[in-house]
């Protein structure tokens, strides 16, 4: 990349009484999230065995929420793009972020996956710890981000907003840049996003764009971007003219969504939504959903329809420990599937040289005399999340947790 709602009741007994789910609160339904990621730096091969991540939200400790930083060599082969996954604390929700080092910084001999992945590790270490007591040293990184003393309601742009200043706090990080898109996922099916720059996300619903982001740039690839920029650049820059992006996480765009049993979320890197358009990642993900019977086509005298698999066929497609094995004995599941399909689409499409994707078409915009054609070679990461409703409690009454919701095409 170059630098420069309120609650609501489950969608399966929304159209019950309302009477209903107050009393019974305890009844209300809950969701959980199966999150699956892969990546690829641009100047490697794209291997689906080995470059995904499967998230399991009842180790205490993940690969990618540790509260040390890693070295270089242990990061994923994700070049300058970096993400994460992580419980906050024991609350039931899932954050997760996919953030891209601005690249121009080579130029000034700085590695931009310094700051993406620095991003991406504080983030993660902030959602897992939220809650929970402080020792020594968290309190002085905490106080240094900005936290101070209490620990304020998590919000998706607070997040942001904690692991930009523990980037911009640590000594080990001389400059650098990033775009940002942060996720919240609630227990009871709210999603929360702050999205800075050209990242960005969609959330697929039985077979339609549901949502999805826009970019922010401040010119043709530009994207808004989180920056640390040194001194030494700053005094040539006030010498010698020029400027440094340099955007807050207050710029973030933040937007919330309802979310319903079998609904997909994908973020993304720009090296997707460059070679890739959002008609693409459905048609990928609802061939996908469909091939598994997440996602069920009936045909009735109104016309065909889409249901969802109830929870517990979800569950058995999404759980590692039931998924399938692919080869190699490496575990297939839903979301580990999708996220490596998109991934594998992207990166094939970046290295098409006849093939007009998004940035092609972008060019041709904003430059007409321009030739270029193909895709935009850069790194890629997704991260993809499917949403469960829980079953309803046993003694409920009802079965509504297994039943499938329906819409017509």
């Amino acid at each position: 990349m170059a630098p420069a709602a309120p609650k609501r009741p489950s969608p399966a007994n929304a159209g019950r009484g309302r009477v209903q789910a107050q009393a019974a609160s305890a009844r209300r339904s809950t969701f959980s999230y199966s999150v699956a990621a892969s990546y690829i730096a641009k100047d490697r091969p794209f291997d689906p065995n080995t470059h995904v991540f499967h998230f399991n939200p009842y180790n205490r400790l993940q690969q990618n929420t540790s509260t040390q930083k890693k070295k270089p060599s242990q990061r994923p082969e994700s070049g300058q793009d970096a993400f994460f996954v992580s419980r906050v604390g024991d609350t039931g929700t899932v954050a997760l972020a996919v953030a891209d080092g601005v690249g121009g910084w080579m130029d000034s001999g700085v590695d931009p996956a310094d700051f993406s992945h620095g991003l991406t590790e504080y983030m993660a270490a902030a959602a897992y710890e939220h809650g929970k007591p402080l020792g020594q040293g968290q309190k002085q990184q905490t106080k240094s981000a900005g936290q101070g003393a209490s620990t304020p309601t998590l919000s998706a742009r607070r997040l942001m907003e904690i692991g930009y200043q523990a980037v911009r706090h640590d000594r080990s990080i001389e400059a650098g840049g990033s775009t940002a898109v942060v996720g919240l996922l609630s227990p009871d099916g709210e999603l929360e996003v702050a999205n800075l720059g050209d990242s960005g996300y969609i959330h697929l619903r039985l077979n339609a764009v549901h949502a999805c982001s826009e970019p922010q740039t401040h010119a043709f690839n530009t994207p808004y971007q989180l920056s640390m920029i040194p001194p030494n650049i700053l005094a040539r820059m006030a010498a010698f003219g020029g400027a440094q992006l340099s955007d807050e996480p207050r710029d973030a765009e933040v937007t919330r969504h309802d979310l319903r049993h079998g609904d997909v979320l994908v973020f993304a890197s720009d090296g997707v939504w460059d070679n890739l358009f959002n008609q693409d990642i459905l048609l990928l993900v609802s061939r996908a959903m469909t091939m598994t019977g997440a996602w069920q086509t009936t045909t009735k005298d109104a016309g065909a329809a889409v249901a969802v698999a109830p929870p517990a066929v979800l569950k058995r497609l999404t759980d590692p420990d039931t998924a399938e094995e692919g080869s190699g004995s490496h575990v297939i599941t839903l979301q580990s599937l999708i996220a490596t399909q998109v991934t594998g689409a992207a990166k094939a499409a970046s290295v098409n040289t006849k093939l007009d994707g998004p940035f092609a078409k972008e060019v041709k915009r904003y430059y007409p005399q321009e030739t270029w054609h193909g895709g935009k070679v850069d790194d890629i990461c997704v991260v993809v999340a499917i949403v469960s409703e829980e079953p309803a409690a046993a003694g409920s009454g009802s079965n509504d947790g297994d039943a499938p919701i329906k819409s017509k095409l």
